[in-house]
């Protein structure tokens, strides 16, 4: 029943751009149409799932094909625990852009916007369900292709045509990358069927080369350092609740990916699982370093997401590890940290981008350094959005810090135990610390610039809170970030039936975690009722207190003041481009500064090859001058030329050599 639940749900969520243009005459019964298909859709989708996670692994052939052999697509745990942040945020997703992207405002991006947002969803549950090569590759295009699109919803801009083209560029070595990966397999293997690989069945050089495409196809499409160039760009030149199903949704297929394959191959070596830890570890600690350096508040969100990749692969490569030496706790530890912050990054990430959205959606304007005060006049956003600032900086009681928690301890818990090959996971403990705290760092900025202080710019609109289709989301993405760092032994059931192994509150007091985390919660909604009701009294203020008694904005520090100490410690990889007036007089007159970061793979290296690949060609330009006749001479010297292939030459001067 869960199985046909999903396959209704995708469908009906692929349905529902179409139906939305082909019927409703009024704009406003398009687009509410649209999202009621999606909404019921995504809900069917959430029941299916949740039913799937305690049930048995189902298959099924939805057609038949003589040359496939075994089943098209199929549900077990890990493929419904995916499904669930696929279909939320679907969900949720539409509901905002009834609000954020309105129909009567963008009459044509808009449905375009609606269709390819269900082709998008439906792309990614057809491959979480693919049981073949055939469907999964069918769902994983539809989802690339659909991304592409919606990234480029708003193609009059250059440098949104610019993002969607290094997306499209990247996502296409990404699945060329696994059509070599799938056709190794079928090699391997003898099928295009997912089915796992016995013991000793396969050369260690054969079972290498599998890792590696699928570390470079499937960490493409996640976004992990170095393959991150593509990120970025398109997740700050798509519509905020794109960027949020593209950062909290579609870079996880990449990480279920990995498991997946993970599960599919015999025990791996230690080699997997160091590599896995350490680009995880690179991927966390330069992904939040090039966040705090960001002045656009989607770019610096799209950071955040390569950090949080990071942290999730760290978690697997525990779990890897302990597949390695037989440690049942590290891969439990590991898989639960790796799996919850799949779940928790999809909730506090989403919740961000729809935070930020709501902060373009009033001011028109993502640069920090101009913005301010906004949480008087958006305390609803402000409140929302503090909520997923503190969860993913990984402070408690909120979700990040849980499956955090799970990490830290499988990092630590086996050294403590005297382990002798848990020197390296040791080793990785003050990375995972490091990244946190700049997290923190990073986000005390971001909400003190945008939400604390006053207006630094004149140039912003009025400001005014969002309409309610985009605040519900919102809502509901806070409670269950504060619901899952509360009562996180409720979800520790879950993962302990994916995982098989119910050792994890044994491991970890997670019922007294709970108790104290609701005790905080209560005392801090306390708080807050005795502030907002108390009697106020008159305020004081000094009659001159050496002019600070009525501060300016020019008083307050900006976004790029407050980061510039971090980005002044990580300066040896950052190389700021800082432009500066210089100070000649004694009084001088206006002065400007102004700095930027580029990109650390496009920017620095692969634009600068492709331009200097450009240059060493240009000699071949002067063979296209645009006449028919010399592509037509073209064309009979490579017809000549395979015709001469052709000439049994051997045969022609054997007599002579032998003679």
């Amino acid at each position: 029943m869960s199985l046909q639940l999903i396959i209704v749900a995708i469908v009906g969520i692929a349905l529902s751009g179409v139906v939305g243009i082909l019927l409703g005459k009024s704009v406003k019964c398009k687009q509410a149409l649209t999202t009621i298909i999606v909404l019921i859709s995504s809900v069917l989708g959430l029941v299916g799932a949740f039913i799937g996670l305690f049930s048995e692994a189902t298959s099924f052939k939805f057609f038949y094909w003589p040359t496939i052999g075994g089943a098209l697509i199929g549900l077990d745990e890990l493929s419904a625990f995916f499904l669930i942040p696929v279909f939320l945020i679907g969900g949720l997703g539409a509901i905002y852009g009834m609000g954020y992207w309105k129909l009567s405002e963008h009459i044509y991006s808009s449905q375009k916007l609606q269709l390819f947002w269900g082709f998008l969803v439906a792309g990614m549950g057809l491959l979480l369900i693919g049981r073949h090569v055939f469907s999964f590759l069918m769902g994983w295009e539809l989802m690339a292709i659909s991304a592409f699109i919606l990234v480029m919803t708003e193609d009059e801009e250059a440098e949104c045509r610019k993002s969607g083209l290094v997306y499209l560029i990247a996502t296409h070595i990404s699945t060329l990358t696994l059509f070599g990966f799938f056709a190794l397999w079928h090699y391997a293997t003898g099928s295009f069927v997912f089915q796992p690989i016995g013991e000793g069945i396969l050369q260690p050089g054969m079972l290498n080369a599998l890792f590696f495409l699928a570390l470079i196809g499937f960490g493409l499409k996640a976004g992990m350092m170095p393959l991150h160039f593509w990120l970025p760009g398109a997740h700050a030149s798509a519509p905020s609740h794109v960027s949020a199903i593209l950062s909290g949704v579609m870079l996880k297929m990449g990480i279920y990916g990995l498991i997946r394959v993970g599960l599919l191959l015999p025990t791996p070596p230690s080699l997997w699982g160091t590599i896995i830890l350490t680009v995880g570890s690179i991927s966390g600690l330069l992904g939040v370093v090039f966040a705090i350096a960001q002045h656009d508040i989607k770019k610096l969100l799209a950071y955040h997401s390569v950090e949080n990749i990071g942290i999730i692969l760290i978690g697997l490569g525990i779990a890897f590890l302990g597949r390695t030496y037989n440690q049942p706790e590290w891969v439990a530890l590991g898989m639960a940290g790796c799996l919850l912050h799949v779940w928790n990054h999809s909730l506090f990430k989403s919740l961000l981008f729809f935070g930020a959205g709501s902060v373009l959606h009033s001011t028109g304007k993502r640069n920090l350094d101009i913005m301010g005060g906004l949480g008087k006049k958006m305390p609803v956003t402000a409140l929302f959005f503090l909520i997923g600032a503190i969860a993913i900086s990984g402070i408690p009681p909120l979700n990040g810090f849980v499956s955090e928690l799970f990490i830290y301890i499988g990092l630590i818990r086996p050294t403590a135990l005297g382990d002798p090959h848990a020197i390296g996971l040791a080793m990785t403990a003050p990375v995972l610390a490091m990244i946190g705290a700049l997290a923190a760092a990073c986000f005390v900025k971001v909400y003190s610039a945008v939400f604390l202080g006053s207006e630094r710019s004149e140039d912003i609109k009025p400001v005014h809170e969002s309409p309610k289709t985009m605040l519900i989301p919102m809502a509901i993405l806070a409670a269950l970030c504060v619901a899952i760092g509360v009562f996180p032994q409720y979800v520790t059931f879950i993962l302990e039936s994916i995982i098989h192994q119910k050792i994890l509150l044994n491991i970890i007091p997670l019922k007294i975690y709970s108790f104290f985390s609701l005790g905080f919660v209560i005392s801090i909604v306390v708080l807050y009722i005795w502030m907002k009701f108390r009697p106020k009294k008159p305020k004081e203020a000094l009659t001159w207190d050496c002019g600070y008694a009525k501060p300016t904005s020019r008083m307050q520090y900006t976004a790029t003041s407050f980061g510039n100490g971090f980005a002044i410690m990580f300066e040896w990889i950052l190389h700021s481009k800082v432009h500066k007036t210089k100070l000649n007089d004694v009084m001088p007159g206006q002065v400007t500064f102004e700095s930027h970061v580029n990109e650390l793979v496009l920017d620095r290296f692969l634009k600068p090859f492709f331009r200097k690949t450009q240059t060493a060609f240009s000699w071949f330009g002067r063979f296209q001058q645009g006449a028919s006749q010399n592509y037509i001479l073209y064309i009979l010297i490579a017809v000549l030329f395979l015709m001469a292939m052709l000439v049994p030459y051997n045969e022609w001067f054997l007599p002579f050599i032998k003679n």
